[in-house]
């Protein structure tokens, strides 16, 4: 490699909310590995590195931000020929900012103050941050650079400003969250602002869970035609090394296969509850393993998440258990190489049955009794929880919490739901992605029509319209706030359409007793969805 390149490293790393110490130190040791090793010039940091992202509210503990000014006097000290572009937050004159600082030689060179400051969606940095306004420029052999963070690349006026400047290249650092079709959005519109200013974008970007947040990494490197010359891997933590000559830019350095969407969600859903687990010290996980499709797909992705050895089964039948349901989860556990157990709710379903009699008396079987079963299972699996320390994985997905066909403390116990974020019909091509890998889910848990086996002869669709149809009016609804006529005007039943209305809404109270769960689309329960459980508002006709 000839001596006119600039050797970067991107260090897409996988860091922690609030464990100061620990990234400082994974900080340093990437820092230290790319000058010994690599003889690198430059090596460039996600957004809000030293704190991780997204620190919330405590960025508004003072003590807090003087632990990220000594983390940062560690990580110049230990800066010495490289050059270091890092972000943390730093408060100055009584506002607090998202600032990237150029290192060299164990000093501040460059300060920046991120300009535009998202405020949409799961983003709520006015909440925190000062905006700054001005364009950040620096040498690093003989080339003009730049720097800005995240959100400013999404604008087309930061980097016009660097490039009016005689900035060559933009180092942008990122704390970009994962949603389905993000990369093609992201390198898209990184490509336009490369091309239309005519200047290089190296853009990193963070890796891995923090709650409902998953960061998918795909750092980037783009030329000043808008093609991208490096494509660093998802979902995965790494130090990625570019060699840029800018007057040979056309030499593509790796090219990276793009995945397909279900491998693409399957991959950010294993990210997310392993990180979740991980970083939150539990033991391992627990899953109630019902023989149906749900909880097939979450012991799926938590397998592949942890290793059967960090995975527990309990299979909990009652009177209304098909058999082939115990089969079909013992089969799924075996092939998974789970430990799991049987542990009939006959008993204490009797019980609680006996103990209410009296106040029942008279009154007809109803949904009661079937959200008796639900707690029963809860029960059991959240005391199997607290003596093994593993958490409990809730197995409902968007579908079913959309409309609240899911009972408050019990299928809904746990800490974690991996499948939160994803609809009925996309669980079953997740499952059936993932068996093209590994046949690991029975044949007919895809097959055979979903139910909760809580009553005799029971399916899903006694209560609800097929998923096909279910699924779209939800998402419709739900992600993209069409006004119930306007989904009728796409061919839908007028009477269907408001009967689910009425269940999204009125099930709003449950949502928020709901563990976290993976983030994969722009519109997930929670950060982004955020309504009032007392409401008196009603979409009209």
């Amino acid at each position: 490699m000839s001596d006119d390149s600039l050797h970067i490293i991107l260090a897409q790393l996988n860091l922690t909310v609030g464990d100061i110490a620990g990234n400082t130190e994974k900080i340093i040791t990437s820092i230290t590995d790319s000058e010994l090793n690599h003889n690198a010039d430059v090596i460039i940091f996600p957004e809000l590195s030293i704190s991780s992202y997204p620190p919330e509210d405590l960025l508004l503990r003072p003590a807090f931000n003087e632990y990220i000014l000594a983390a940062l006097d560690e990580i110049v000290a230990a800066s010495k020929k490289i050059h270091v572009i890092i972000g943390y937050p730093i408060k100055q004159n009584g506002n607090l900012y998202n600032a990237c600082s150029l290192i060299h030689d164990g000093k501040i060179v460059k300060t920046y103050y991120k300009q535009h400051l998202p405020n949409y969606g799961v983003f709520d940095e006015k909440r925190y941050f000062t905006a700054g306004n001005e364009t950040c420029l620096f040498e690093i052999k003989g080339i003009t650079a730049a720097i800005s963070i995240c959100e400013d690349i999404w604008v087309p006026e930061p980097i016009q400003d660097a490039a009016d400047a005689g900035a060559k290249i933009m180092f942008n650092i990122n704390a970009s969250p994962y949603h389905k079709n993000k990369l093609i959005e992201r390198e898209d519109m990184i490509a336009k602002r490369a091309q239309d200013s005519n200047i290089y974008v190296i853009y990193t970007n963070l890796v891995g869970g923090q709650d409902e947040l998953v960061f998918d990494g795909n750092s980037l490197v783009v030329n000043n035609d808008g093609e991208t010359l490096f494509h660093a891997p998802q979902f995965e933590e790494g130090l990625f090394n570019v060699h840029l000559n800018l007057e040979d830019n056309k030499k593509k350095n790796i090219s990276n296969a793009i995945l397909s969407e279900e491998e693409n969600i399957y991959n950010a859903l294993v990210l997310g509850v392993r990180d979740y687990i991980r970083k939150n010290n539990f033991n391992g996980a627990l899953i109630g393993l019902s023989g149906g499709i749900d909880s097939a797909l979450t012991l799926s992705i938590a397998v592949d998440a942890l290793g059967s050895e960090n995975v527990e089964v309990l299979i909990m039948p009652s009177r209304f258990t098909a058999d082939m349901s115990n089969d079909d989860a013992r089969i799924q556990a075996k092939t998974l190489g789970v430990s799991h157990e049987v542990i009939s709710i006959e008993e204490p379903f009797e019980s609680f049955l006996k103990a209410l009699k009296p106040r029942f008396k008279g009154l007809a079987s109803d949904t009661t009794e079937e959200n008796i079963q639900a707690r029963c299972r809860g029960i059991l699996l959240m005391a199997a929880s607290n003596k093994s320390g593993k958490i409990v994985l809730t197995t409902g997905n968007k579908s079913e919490m959309a409309v609240g066909y899911a009972t408050l403390y019990g299928d809904m116990a746990g800490g974690y739901a991996p499948l939160k974020d994803v609809w009925k019909t996309l669980v079953y091509k997740l499952a059936k992605w993932r068996n093209t890998q590994q046949h690991v889910i029975p044949e007919r848990v895809i097959s055979r029509p979903p139910s909760a086996e809580l009553r005799h002869d029971q399916v899903d669709q006694d209560s609800l319209p097929d998923y096909d149809i279910l699924d779209p009016i939800l998402e419709q609804y739900i992600e993209l706030d069409k006004h119930p006529e306007q989904i009728i005007e796409n061919g839908y039943d007028a009477e269907t359409v408001y009967k689910l209305i009425r269940l999204v809404d009125r099930n709003e109270y449950k949502r928020r007793q709901a563990a976290p769960g993976v983030r994969i689309t722009e519109r997930a329960f929670g950060r982004d969805r955020r309504y009032p459980i007392t409401s008196g508002y009603i979409e009209k006709k």
